[in-house]
């Protein structure tokens, strides 16, 4: 009862916000996936070492995420939606948690995004304090967390203690020096870290999530699914399967809801969410099955992982590839 959270800096009213306060705003409802930008650093770590958690595909989730848009929380200190600069000559918005971190040398976590983007409604930016309909839980960000849906999940604060209207972006550690999208020619011995702005929102992605590496199947028909997910509010055009290493291809059927046809960009589409797909193909012995997805702007996943490698290991999407045995072949090679 006793939490609150602070508006200040480059603005003419500075304020104290209770949960009730934030909760007497309208409240909304936005289907989101939250993707860290270092989903599918497993397969970029086997082409050369790179720091990070290794995370395999499951770096992300979708929910239904409720609460104030922060376009609303700020006009409460005098902010017009689509504002692009402050009065007092703030452009962006930071959001400052309470959880602390080495890498602050003991300080908050914070991190920030464009002022023309925190106000504009359509944007979607959320403070959340519920999740699929429930109480957001200690783990997601309780009492209250920031959801700012198309870009990686770093921006998307947890456990927020305060928001601050500031002239340049972030200068925290993980705004300037981390997640930002480096050349295979940068590493540790050579990398300026101020030749890169922050990433924020995340390319097209796609992954296999009912087969795995080393998995061993029966001949004959076999169901691929998987989701893919594209950032900045962009649907998903096409998912391609292919069984033979990507000589062939066969479009997948994509959908969100139940019973509800997808459409990209439709009006009864999720626009952040991810798109799930499906597809029950033949599987050849010793197949190597691969997905790769195409966005509402053409985007297309890139073929190899060595071609986007990053010291570290951020934004793969290249296309994901599974390779597999069936059990005839598993039997020959015991004979």
């Amino acid at each position: 009862n006793r939490y609150s959270v602070s508006i200040s800096g480059l603005v003419n009213k500075h304020i104290q916000l209770s949960m009730d306060d934030i909760r007497m705003l309208p409240k909304y409802n936005v289907t989101a996936t939250l993707q860290c930008a270092g989903n599918k650093r497993t397969a970029m770590s086997k082409v050369r070492k790179v720091r990070g958690v290794g995370w395999d595909v499951s770096a992300l989730g979708n929910a239904t995420w409720g609460g104030a848009k922060l376009s609303d929380v700020l006009e409460l200190v005098g902010i017009h939606k689509l504002s692009s600069v402050t009065s007092l000559g703030g452009k962006h918005v930071e959001f400052v948690s309470v959880d602390r971190c080495k890498e602050e040398k003991g300080g908050p976590y914070k991190a920030s995004i464009p002022l023309k983007q925190a106000t504009d409604p359509d944007a979607d930016v959320l403070l959340a304090y519920e999740m699929n309909g429930e109480t957001i839980n200690r783990d997601h960000g309780y009492p209250l967390r920031v959801v700012v849906p198309g870009v990686i999940g770093a921006r998307s604060v947890k456990w927020l203690d305060s928001i601050n209207i500031i002239k340049e972006e972030c200068q925290g550690f993980f705004m300037q020096k981390d997640y930002k999208m480096f050349p295979p020619t940068v590493d540790w011995d050579n990398i300026n870290w101020s030749t890169r702005r922050p990433q924020m929102d995340f390319p097209v992605q796609s992954a296999i999530c009912t087969l795995e590496d080393v998995d061993v199947i029966k001949e004959g028909k076999a169901r691929i699914a998987g989701y893919a997910v594209s950032g900045g509010g962009r649907g998903i055009e096409r998912v391609d399967i292919s069984v033979d290493g990507g000589k062939t291809w066969v479009e997948a059927h994509r959908y969100q809801k139940s019973n509800v046809p997808y459409v990209s960009d439709g009006a009864q589409s999720d626009k952040w969410a991810w798109v799930l797909f499906e597809a029950t193909l033949d599987i050849p012995p010793n197949a190597e099955i691969v997905a790769k997805a195409v966005d509402s702007a053409a985007n297309i996943q890139p073929e190899k992982v060595e071609d986007i490698w990053n010291l570290r290991g951020i934004l793969n999407t290249s296309w994901h590839r599974i390779k597999i045995q069936n059990t005839s072949c598993v039997s020959r090679s015991k004979m």
